[in-house]
This record gives structure tokens, sequence and C-alpha cells, in this order.
């Protein structure tokens, strides 16, 4: 297999440029942007693709704009891949409510563990070992089929009951943003209320919303014992917009019980 300092010196060497070349026109890239960091001596870049030396991510930066590279595509080369942050952020629970960039592959799709020779069809029932290798990827596939150019995400926090068991903590959430304005009717069950995904100085909210007199409430499910909460709306509070998809576990009742 190829080293990734050799893909590296393939693509200089497809460009045609000599070491002197790449160093000068990083020296420029380090005058630009005030920092000597993505500054590569003759040296060093020698050592990037002759002795397996890991540039930093400022030199990094700087081969990438100069051989016009992409820099996931180049970092996944040294075995790091951004598109799994969110895979590996599932499995690291987070006791508040947040925000979570997606970091999609360049055609917007994610990549999820799906064994390519026999890709499941989402319109039938199926059993989802024999094509899932990994369970922490498994929320990404449910939502691979949604626009993760247009929509926000977040996770509900691993201590964040206030909407349980409509969402469960640890859940992942899509936000539309184009639905931020609060309909306070229009529903028949607690199912199809909506949902928003909120911001304020302290941190998120996402629970059931209504207005009054200049306030914004927020209301959690009747099951999570909380009380409702005021923020002077819009000056305390943002409405990031409406929940529209979640992929989350239905064994969260258990550890409530267990904990409590």
């Amino acid at each position: 297999m190829e080293e990734p300092g050799q893909k590296l010196k393939r693509a200089r060497e497809l460009l045609n440029l000599r070491y002197r070349d790449v160093e000068e026109a990083s020296q420029k890239l380090a005058s630009r942007h005030k920092n000597q960091e993505y500054y590569i001596a003759l040296s060093r870049l020698s050592d990037i693709e002759n002795r397996g030396t890991v540039p930093s991510i400022f030199r990094l930066y700087s081969l990438c704009a100069i051989y016009r590279l992409s820099f996931s595509e180049v970092v996944s080369w040294y075995g790091v891949r951004l598109v799994e942050v969110p895979a590996d952020a599932a499995r690291i629970p987070v006791p508040l409510t947040h925000l979570v960039d997606m970091e999609p592959e360049p055609d917007g799709s994610i990549s999820v563990p799906i064994l390519p020779e026999d890709v499941p069809d989402p319109r039938q029932t199926i059993f989802l070992n024999r094509y899932v290798r990994d369970w922490g990827r498994l929320p990404l596939q449910m939502l691979s089929g949604l626009d993760l150019k247009k929509h926000k995400y977040g996770f509900i926090g691993s201590d964040d009951w206030a909407m349980y068991p409509v969402l469960a903590p640890g859940s992942l959430v899509q936000i539309d943003e184009t639905k931020k304005k609060i309909v306070t009717s229009g529903w028949i069950y607690e199912f199809d209320r909506p949902i928003y995904f909120l911001e304020h100085r302290h941190g998120y909210e996402c629970c059931w919303c209504s207005l009054a007199e200049g306030y914004l409430i927020l209301q959690p499910h009747a099951s999570s014992h909380l009380p409702s909460r005021y923020f002077k709306f819009p000056d305390e509070i943002e409405v990031l917009g409406q929940v529209v998809a979640v992929a989350m576990r239905l064994d969260q009742g258990k550890r409530r019980r267990t904990r409590s």
C-alpha cells in the first residue's frame, strides 16, 4: 500500500513542483496567515515524503493548498476520517443537550458500515445485524437519505430527560432550520406535536414550546416531572429549528429507573 508521504510526493510531481517551489509557496501562506507554522522547510518536506514524518495540521494545510488537494481526503491517508467524527461522538455520552456538526462525503452522503455486496432495501423490515458491522454508526445510516447540507443535528444529553419517552437521552435529532415558527395547534397526539431545538446563553434545550405575552415557554414532557421554563422572546432565547427526525435507543427507561 502506498504511504501517505509517497502520495504527497506523487501529487507534487504531477504538478512538476520542486522542493524549492513548495518551500517558497508555503512561505507565502505563512506570511498571508501571519503564522510560520504554515512554512515547510526543504528538509521537513523530504522527511514527510521519504521518512514517514507526519506533518502538522498547518503544514498539511499548506500542502493541500499548494497541491490542490482535499484536506479531508489527505488526512484520511493518515488514517483519520473526518466523516467518522459524529459516529465516534455518539459513543461518548455528554450530559447536556448540544449541537453536532456532520461531515458529509463530497457527494453529500454519509459514510456507513454497510456491506457492499448486499445493501438493504429501506422499504422492507429487515434484521440489521447481518448488514451493519458497528451499532454505534447505525443512527447515521437511518438518516442517510436526508440532506446534510440543509439541516443541523443535535444530541440529546445523556442526563436530559425533558422529553422522555418521546425523545430519550442520547438521541440523535435532525433539525430543520426553515421551521422556526412556534406552532401552537394542529396536532392530536403528543408524538405529532412539534418539538423545537433552542439555544440560550446557558446552552441548548429541546422540547415543546408555546408563546405567551412576549415569553417563550419551554414545556417538557409530563413524565419528566420537570417544570416549565420561561424566556423573554426573542431576547433571551433563539429557535434553531424544529426536530424532524430522530434516531434513539428504546431501553433508556430501564437506565432511568436504575439511577433513581
